[in-house]
Formats: C-alpha cells, sequence, structure tokens
C-alpha cells in the first residue's frame, strides 16, 4: 500500500471513528443519562395534553415544573385549575384548589416505578428500564424506555431532547393513553428557595391522608 493510499484510508478510518463517537455523544440515551449525571435542580414550563387510544384529546393544561435531585419535585398547575403536586422527599401533597382539599401519601409507595421517579431519582435509567434511541424527524434527539418492571402503570416513556436539553416526555399508560409534556424556558441546575418544596396546607383545606410519616 502506498503512502498515499494508506493516508487516505486512515482518514476514511478516522472519519468514521469521529462520526460514531459523536452520533454516541448526541444520542437521546447519552443525554438523559447526562441530564441524570448531572442536573440537580431543574425548572421549566410545561404543557400537557392527554390523548385516548385514537389520538383524540382529552386534557390540556400548563403550568410550572421544578426538580431538585433526588426525590424531590412539584408541579404547579395554573390552567385550566390551579393544582399543586408537591414531593418533599417522604411526603406527595395533592392539592386541588377548587375543591379546597389536600390528599398526603408516603412518597416511597405513591410514586415506586413511576415517570415521575425518572427524572427525580438518584439512579440510572437503565436500572429500572430498558431503553432504546429512536430515529427522529423532528430535529430532535428520541429515546423510549420500557420499564423493566412488568407490573408497572406505564408501558412506555419516551424522552426528546433538542440542542437545550429536555424538551418532551410522551407517556403510554396501560390503558394506551398517552400524556405529552412539552416543556419550554428550562433552567438547568438554577439555585431555588429553600422552601421549594415545602408544604403547608391552608387553614380550613381538608386534608386527607398521614401528614405524620
Amino acid at each position: 500500500m502506498t503512502g498515499k493510499k494508506l493516508l487516505q484510508y486512515g482518514s476514511v478510518i478516522l472519519t468514521i471513528l469521529l462520526s460514531f463517537s459523536l452520533s454516541a455523544a448526541d444520542s437521546a440515551s447519552a443525554k438523559l443519562n447526562t441530564f441524570v449525571k448531572n442536573v440537580v435542580t431543574y425548572k421549566a414550563n410545561f404543557q400537557q395534553t392527554v390523548l385516548d387510544p385514537q389520538g383524540n384529546v382529552m386534557e390540556q393544561a400548563q403550568g410550572v415544573f421544578v426538580l431538585e435531585r433526588p426525590g424531590k419535585f412539584r408541579w404547579d398547575y395554573q390552567e385550566p385549575f390551579p393544582q399543586h403536586i408537591v414531593a418533599d422527599g417522604q411526603r406527595i401533597w395533592f392539592y386541588d384548589v377548587d375543591l379546597e382539599q389536600v390528599t398526603v401519601k408516603s412518597q416511597q409507595e405513591a410514586l415506586t416505578d413511576t415517570p415521575a421517579t425518572l427524572l427525580s431519582g438518584n439512579t440510572l435509567p437503565a436500572d429500572k428500564y430498558l431503553l432504546t434511541d429512536m430515529p427522529s424527524e423532528d430535529g430532535m434527539s428520541w429515546v423510549e424506555l420500557v420499564p423493566r418492571n412488568v407490573d408497572s402503570s406505564f408501558q412506555t416513556i419516551a424522552l426528546a431532547f433538542d440542542q437545550y436539553g429536555l424538551r418532551t416526555m410522551i407517556m403510554k399508560d396501560s390503558f394506551d393513553q398517552r400524556t405529552r409534556l412539552v416543556f419550554s424556558q428550562a433552567k438547568e441546575n438554577p439555585i431555588l428557595a429553600k422552601d421549594t418544596f415545602v408544604f403547608t396546607p391552608a387553614a380550613g383545606v381538608d386534608v386527607v391522608g398521614d401528614t405524620g410519616l
């Protein structure tokens, strides 16, 4: 093999290796692992859409999502009805403002093997899910997660990342209904107020459950 051909051959191999390296680094599964490892706090607006098995819209809502790993998060629904879901690490509080009612449960029991623990947990996704990178037609990197636990209430979870980070989450439950969450104005590792995940029921609000867990 001549020196010129050897140089060309080496150039081709280098290009292939670099292409493989870049594609692996840019895969959605890699981005998900990076998110779980490096993002301790997270805050974003969200739009939620629930679809029936035929793809018809059943519900729509929007609000703000805040996360602090491990184990703390809150969903503040602003429209169409104000609701708050707050996980403080031990308990999870469900507050329906219009009904003036709070339901509190053990976080460990309520959130075992649910999508809520995917982003807020302290284990890698592959520990509880089978990950498959998916082809994309929208310019985003998609990964599908299938729960290893066959008794999970969700069949699949799909996550999409763009150049700025996590953009979309789609959850398919055991009834073939899909919940789509689209995140915007996201901030990774923002400084959060110390009381972000502290929930204190307002006076006169009916509390159902065990607050002394």
